[in-house]
């Protein structure tokens, strides 16, 4: 699947979430993620637009691989995301395992995330509200789509965006902003 993803930078959520309810959007629960990012030994992520990140929601752990991103308007790029299992000590072993093979830690990204899920387009939009420790409030925008849909996907993002009023898109990850942040402090 191509990650299609724009992100914004907001202040007040209030008037958002009104739209957001305007539109059927569903509301699930706040949930604390953090997220563990690696860089590779053999090549520089930041130099290559990729990621890989251990990420810890609740009890629930996941492992993804962020390719670079492939257009200058949205953040669409492959992602791949395995689950494994749930827990502090399989998190563990697999960071142990990712050490050994020589990925080095970089940074811990962590974040409270209220999800909400809309249809839009025929695609299901995911709206994320996050509020990142050490880096500020944000919105992001998500459709997951097939290769051969993703240039629709993108319309779909960019109208969305439009519709909600949001205009200052912020294309660095939220691993980008925190280590800038952490370098002017």
């Amino acid at each position: 699947m191509v990650e299609v993803e724009m992100k914004f930078p907001i202040r007040d959520w209030a008037d958002l979430v009104r739209k957001l309810a305007a539109w059927g959007g569903q509301e699930r629960e706040t949930v604390h993620e953090q997220d563990h990012y690696f860089n590779a030994p053999d090549r520089d992520f930041a130099r290559t637009d990729e990621a890989l990140r251990l990420r810890r929601a609740g009890s629930s752990n996941y492992l993804t691989y962020k390719g670079p991103k492939k257009d200058p308007e949205t953040k669409t790029r492959l992602e791949a995301e395995v689950p494994f299992a749930p827990g502090h000590e399989p998190a563990q072993a697999l960071t142990q395992l990712l050490e050994h093979l020589g990925y080095r830690p970089v940074a811990v990204v962590e974040k409270e995330r209220q999800v909400l899920q809309v249809d839009k387009g025929g695609f299901s939009l995911s709206v994320c509200l996050d509020d990142v420790k050490k880096v500020g409030r944000f919105v992001e925008l998500e459709i997951l789509a097939p290769d051969d849909q993703v240039d629709s996907a993108r319309r779909v993002m960019l109208a969305a965006a439009n519709e909600l009023g949001l205009d200052r898109s912020e294309r660095r990850s939220y691993l980008q902003l925190l280590l800038a942040n952490q370098q002017t402090s």
